[in-house]
């Protein structure tokens, strides 16, 4: 194969929250009296995001789970390193340092808040956690059927309607089949609409559409 590099294919669009949207962030940057399940945050402006790490690895996993059924059976990712293989090409073989696929093809960029949801959040959201809502979950006492003593837990989450801004890039090498490249990453964006993104999403969490320009 080629390493000669012919251009790069943009897949630009929206992802907007149909339900709640949580992706945790680290219990090491709560701050005295917050939240115990905080959702990541840029640093600087304080305002959510979806980590391109995070979207990457839904994309490739939903379509491990449709293309490479046989090689995830041990619960790792593909690795399987085979011409013939999409997910292999497209998002890096898995731990396989000898196959000759070349470089990773896809780049995820990290997901910002648009700047209409930006405007609309501010607006509409008086609360301590900027920019997000606070969901009161309980678990049920089986014996019982009735709340837990445990007591409620309070989950942080991106509202409903909230929409992020997607950039994605494909790198594409002499001997890529572009189309078919094409045709992958978006059959992942299309299957993660009817699948969930981050946490909690047998729950009700994270069910996404996907607007692409």
């Amino acid at each position: 194969m080629s390493l000669k590099l012919k251009e790069y294919i943009k897949i630009t669009g929206k992802l907007v929250c149909k339900t709640g949207l949580r992706i945790g962030s680290s219990k090491d940057d709560i701050e005295i009296g917050g939240l115990d399940n905080p959702i990541i945050r840029d640093s600087l402006t304080k305002q959510p995001y979806i980590p391109g790490s995070s979207l990457k690895g839904k994309m490739r996993s939903i379509l491990e789970y449709r293309y490479c059924a046989e090689q995830i059976k041990g619960g790792e990712p593909c690795g399987c390193g085979k011409e013939t293989c999409p997910v292999c090409r497209i998002f890096g073989p898995h731990r396989n340092v000898r196959h000759e696929l070349g470089p990773t093809r896809i780049i995820v960029r990290d997901a910002q808040l648009s700047e209409k949801s930006q405007h609309e959040l501010e607006q509409r959201l008086e609360s301590d956690a900027a920019y997000s809502e606070i969901k009161q979950e309980v678990s049920i006492d089986r014996k019982t059927g009735t709340a837990s003593r445990a007591g409620p837990r309070s989950m942080e989450r991106v509202p409903a309607g909230a929409e992020f801004n997607l950039n994605i890039s494909l790198r594409i090498f002499e001997g890529d089949d572009e189309k078919a490249m094409v045709g992958y990453v978006k059959e992942a964006l299309n299957l993660l609409q009817e699948d969930y993104l981050g946490a909690s999403g047998t729950r009700g969490y994270g069910w996404v559409k996907i607007e692409l320009t």
